[in-house]
């Protein structure tokens, strides 16, 4: 716990991202009660909350001076459906004319993956995911006020196919939960407009500035604009791997040992008047082979090791210092950034974001001084060339 949340405050989210979007509800209680059951609701009275994360004037700023291009931003009205070729033109580029009328005609502006495009809400992002193992993102919702009475919505009654934290950042937005049609959905599972019913409001609430919402996957919900300002928030979600993923996954690496997995499926198993009774048989003699033999540590490793290498890597500082180490000098390993090693023949091998990087063996106990998070210095590193050490580092 930080020192703040041992004084009975919520923590800052450089301290503990987590900890700061579920305060004051501790990590336990969370995980226990809430996580993939049921949604929370955070409702506070600190506005200037997100503020260091992003604020109405940064991303005015963005929107008006980034080279926009398709994917950055997208459209969406509830009660008029905008086409992707309204706003991109035939180069790619986004027409922030378009994007402004839209908006004025009550249309929300999304963000997709914003995380990129800023340092602050990046380094969140990377907090999150030493918490869930998991790939987090954003998108950047900004709904206009109504100048008609009506209130501006941007969808309709609908499910995630992933959990999602939303952060109220500036104005307000009212909320309806409904039930849960599809408990924990697949993440390519998309939801469609008529296949579920939404049924009647469950829960009813506001968020406003500073307030946070946490969503399962699967929990029917809507929300509109509240109040005469535009409402922001930004909607983080969490891309997690399943039980399912870590089992086919397993299938895999015994497919990998067991011709029976690798046989071709009968020909002409497509044909209506096929039999199936030989196919019935395998199928059985397989699934005896997954309950004998299929394993699950070779299967979460490599899941473990590919999300390590997956990770965006922050490079910040590295042109400005030019790999200059100095005498003197001292580092530390960079906040929120998984890593794993291992022993490859007598080499270790390093594994996180960006790839794996080999070291000597003889380099573990040096390893071990750089990667512990503690302040170091050359002189520190026990090993022959700890000047490269860092460099490569």
């Amino acid at each position: 716990d930080s020192p703040r949340a041992a004084a009975g405050e919520a923590p800052r989210w450089e301290e503990d991202a987590f900890g700061f979007l579920i305060a004051p509800i501790g990590r336990a209680e969370f995980f226990e009660r809430y996580y993939e059951r049921e949604p929370l609701v955070g409702i506070r009275n600190e506005p200037d909350r997100y503020a260091d994360l992003l604020t109405l004037e940064s991303l005015d700023h963005f929107i008006n001076s980034a080279d926009l291009r398709e994917g950055m931003i997208d459209l969406t009205n509830h009660r008029d459906r905008i086409e992707r070729d309204e706003y991109v033109g035939e180069e790619g580029r986004i027409s922030r004319a378009v994007v402004a009328e839209e908006y004025l005609r009550g249309s929300t502006i999304i963000l997709p993956q914003f995380h990129e495009s800023t340092f602050n809400l990046g380094e969140f992002c990377r907090a999150l995911e030493e918490v869930f193992t998991c790939h987090v993102q954003t998108n950047i919702y900004l709904t206009p006020q109504s100048l008609d009475g009506t209130a501006n919505q941007g969808f309709p009654p609908h499910y995630d196919n992933h959990d999602v934290f939303v952060m109220q950042i500036s104005g307000a937005k009212a909320w309806r939960i409904y039930g849960t049609p599809v408990t924990t959905p697949f993440r390519g599972e998309r939801f469609e407009i008529g296949q579920h019913e939404a049924g009647p409001v469950t829960r009813e609430f506001t968020l406003k500035a500073g307030d946070c919402l946490y969503l399962p996957r699967g929990v029917m919900h809507d929300a509109e604009n509240a109040g005469d300002e535009p409402s922001l928030h930004i909607t983080v979600g969490l891309i997690t791997k399943t039980w399912a993923d870590l089992l086919l996954e397993s299938i895999s690496e015994l497919a990998l040992e067991s011709p029976e997995f690798r046989r071709s499926l009968p020909a002409g198993f497509a044909l209506r008047d096929f039999d199936r009774t030989e196919g019935r048989t395998h199928f059985e003699t397989l699934k005896q082979l997954i309950a004998e033999k299929a394993g699950m540590d070779g299967a979460f490793d490599l899941l473990a090791d590919n999300f390590l290498r997956g990770r965006r890597p922050n490079r910040a500082g590295i042109v400005s210092a030019a790999g200059h180490v100095k005498d003197g000098d001292r580092y530390r390993r960079r906040r929120f950034v998984p890593w794993n090693v291992a022993d490859d023949e007598g080499k270790l091998i390093l594994i996180g974001p960006g790839g794996d990087l080999e070291f000597a063996a003889e380099d573990g106990d040096a390893l071990d001084v750089a990667l512990s998070g503690a302040p170091f210095s050359a002189a520190d590193l026990q090993c022959e060339k700890p000047d490269g050490l860092i460099r490569t580092l």
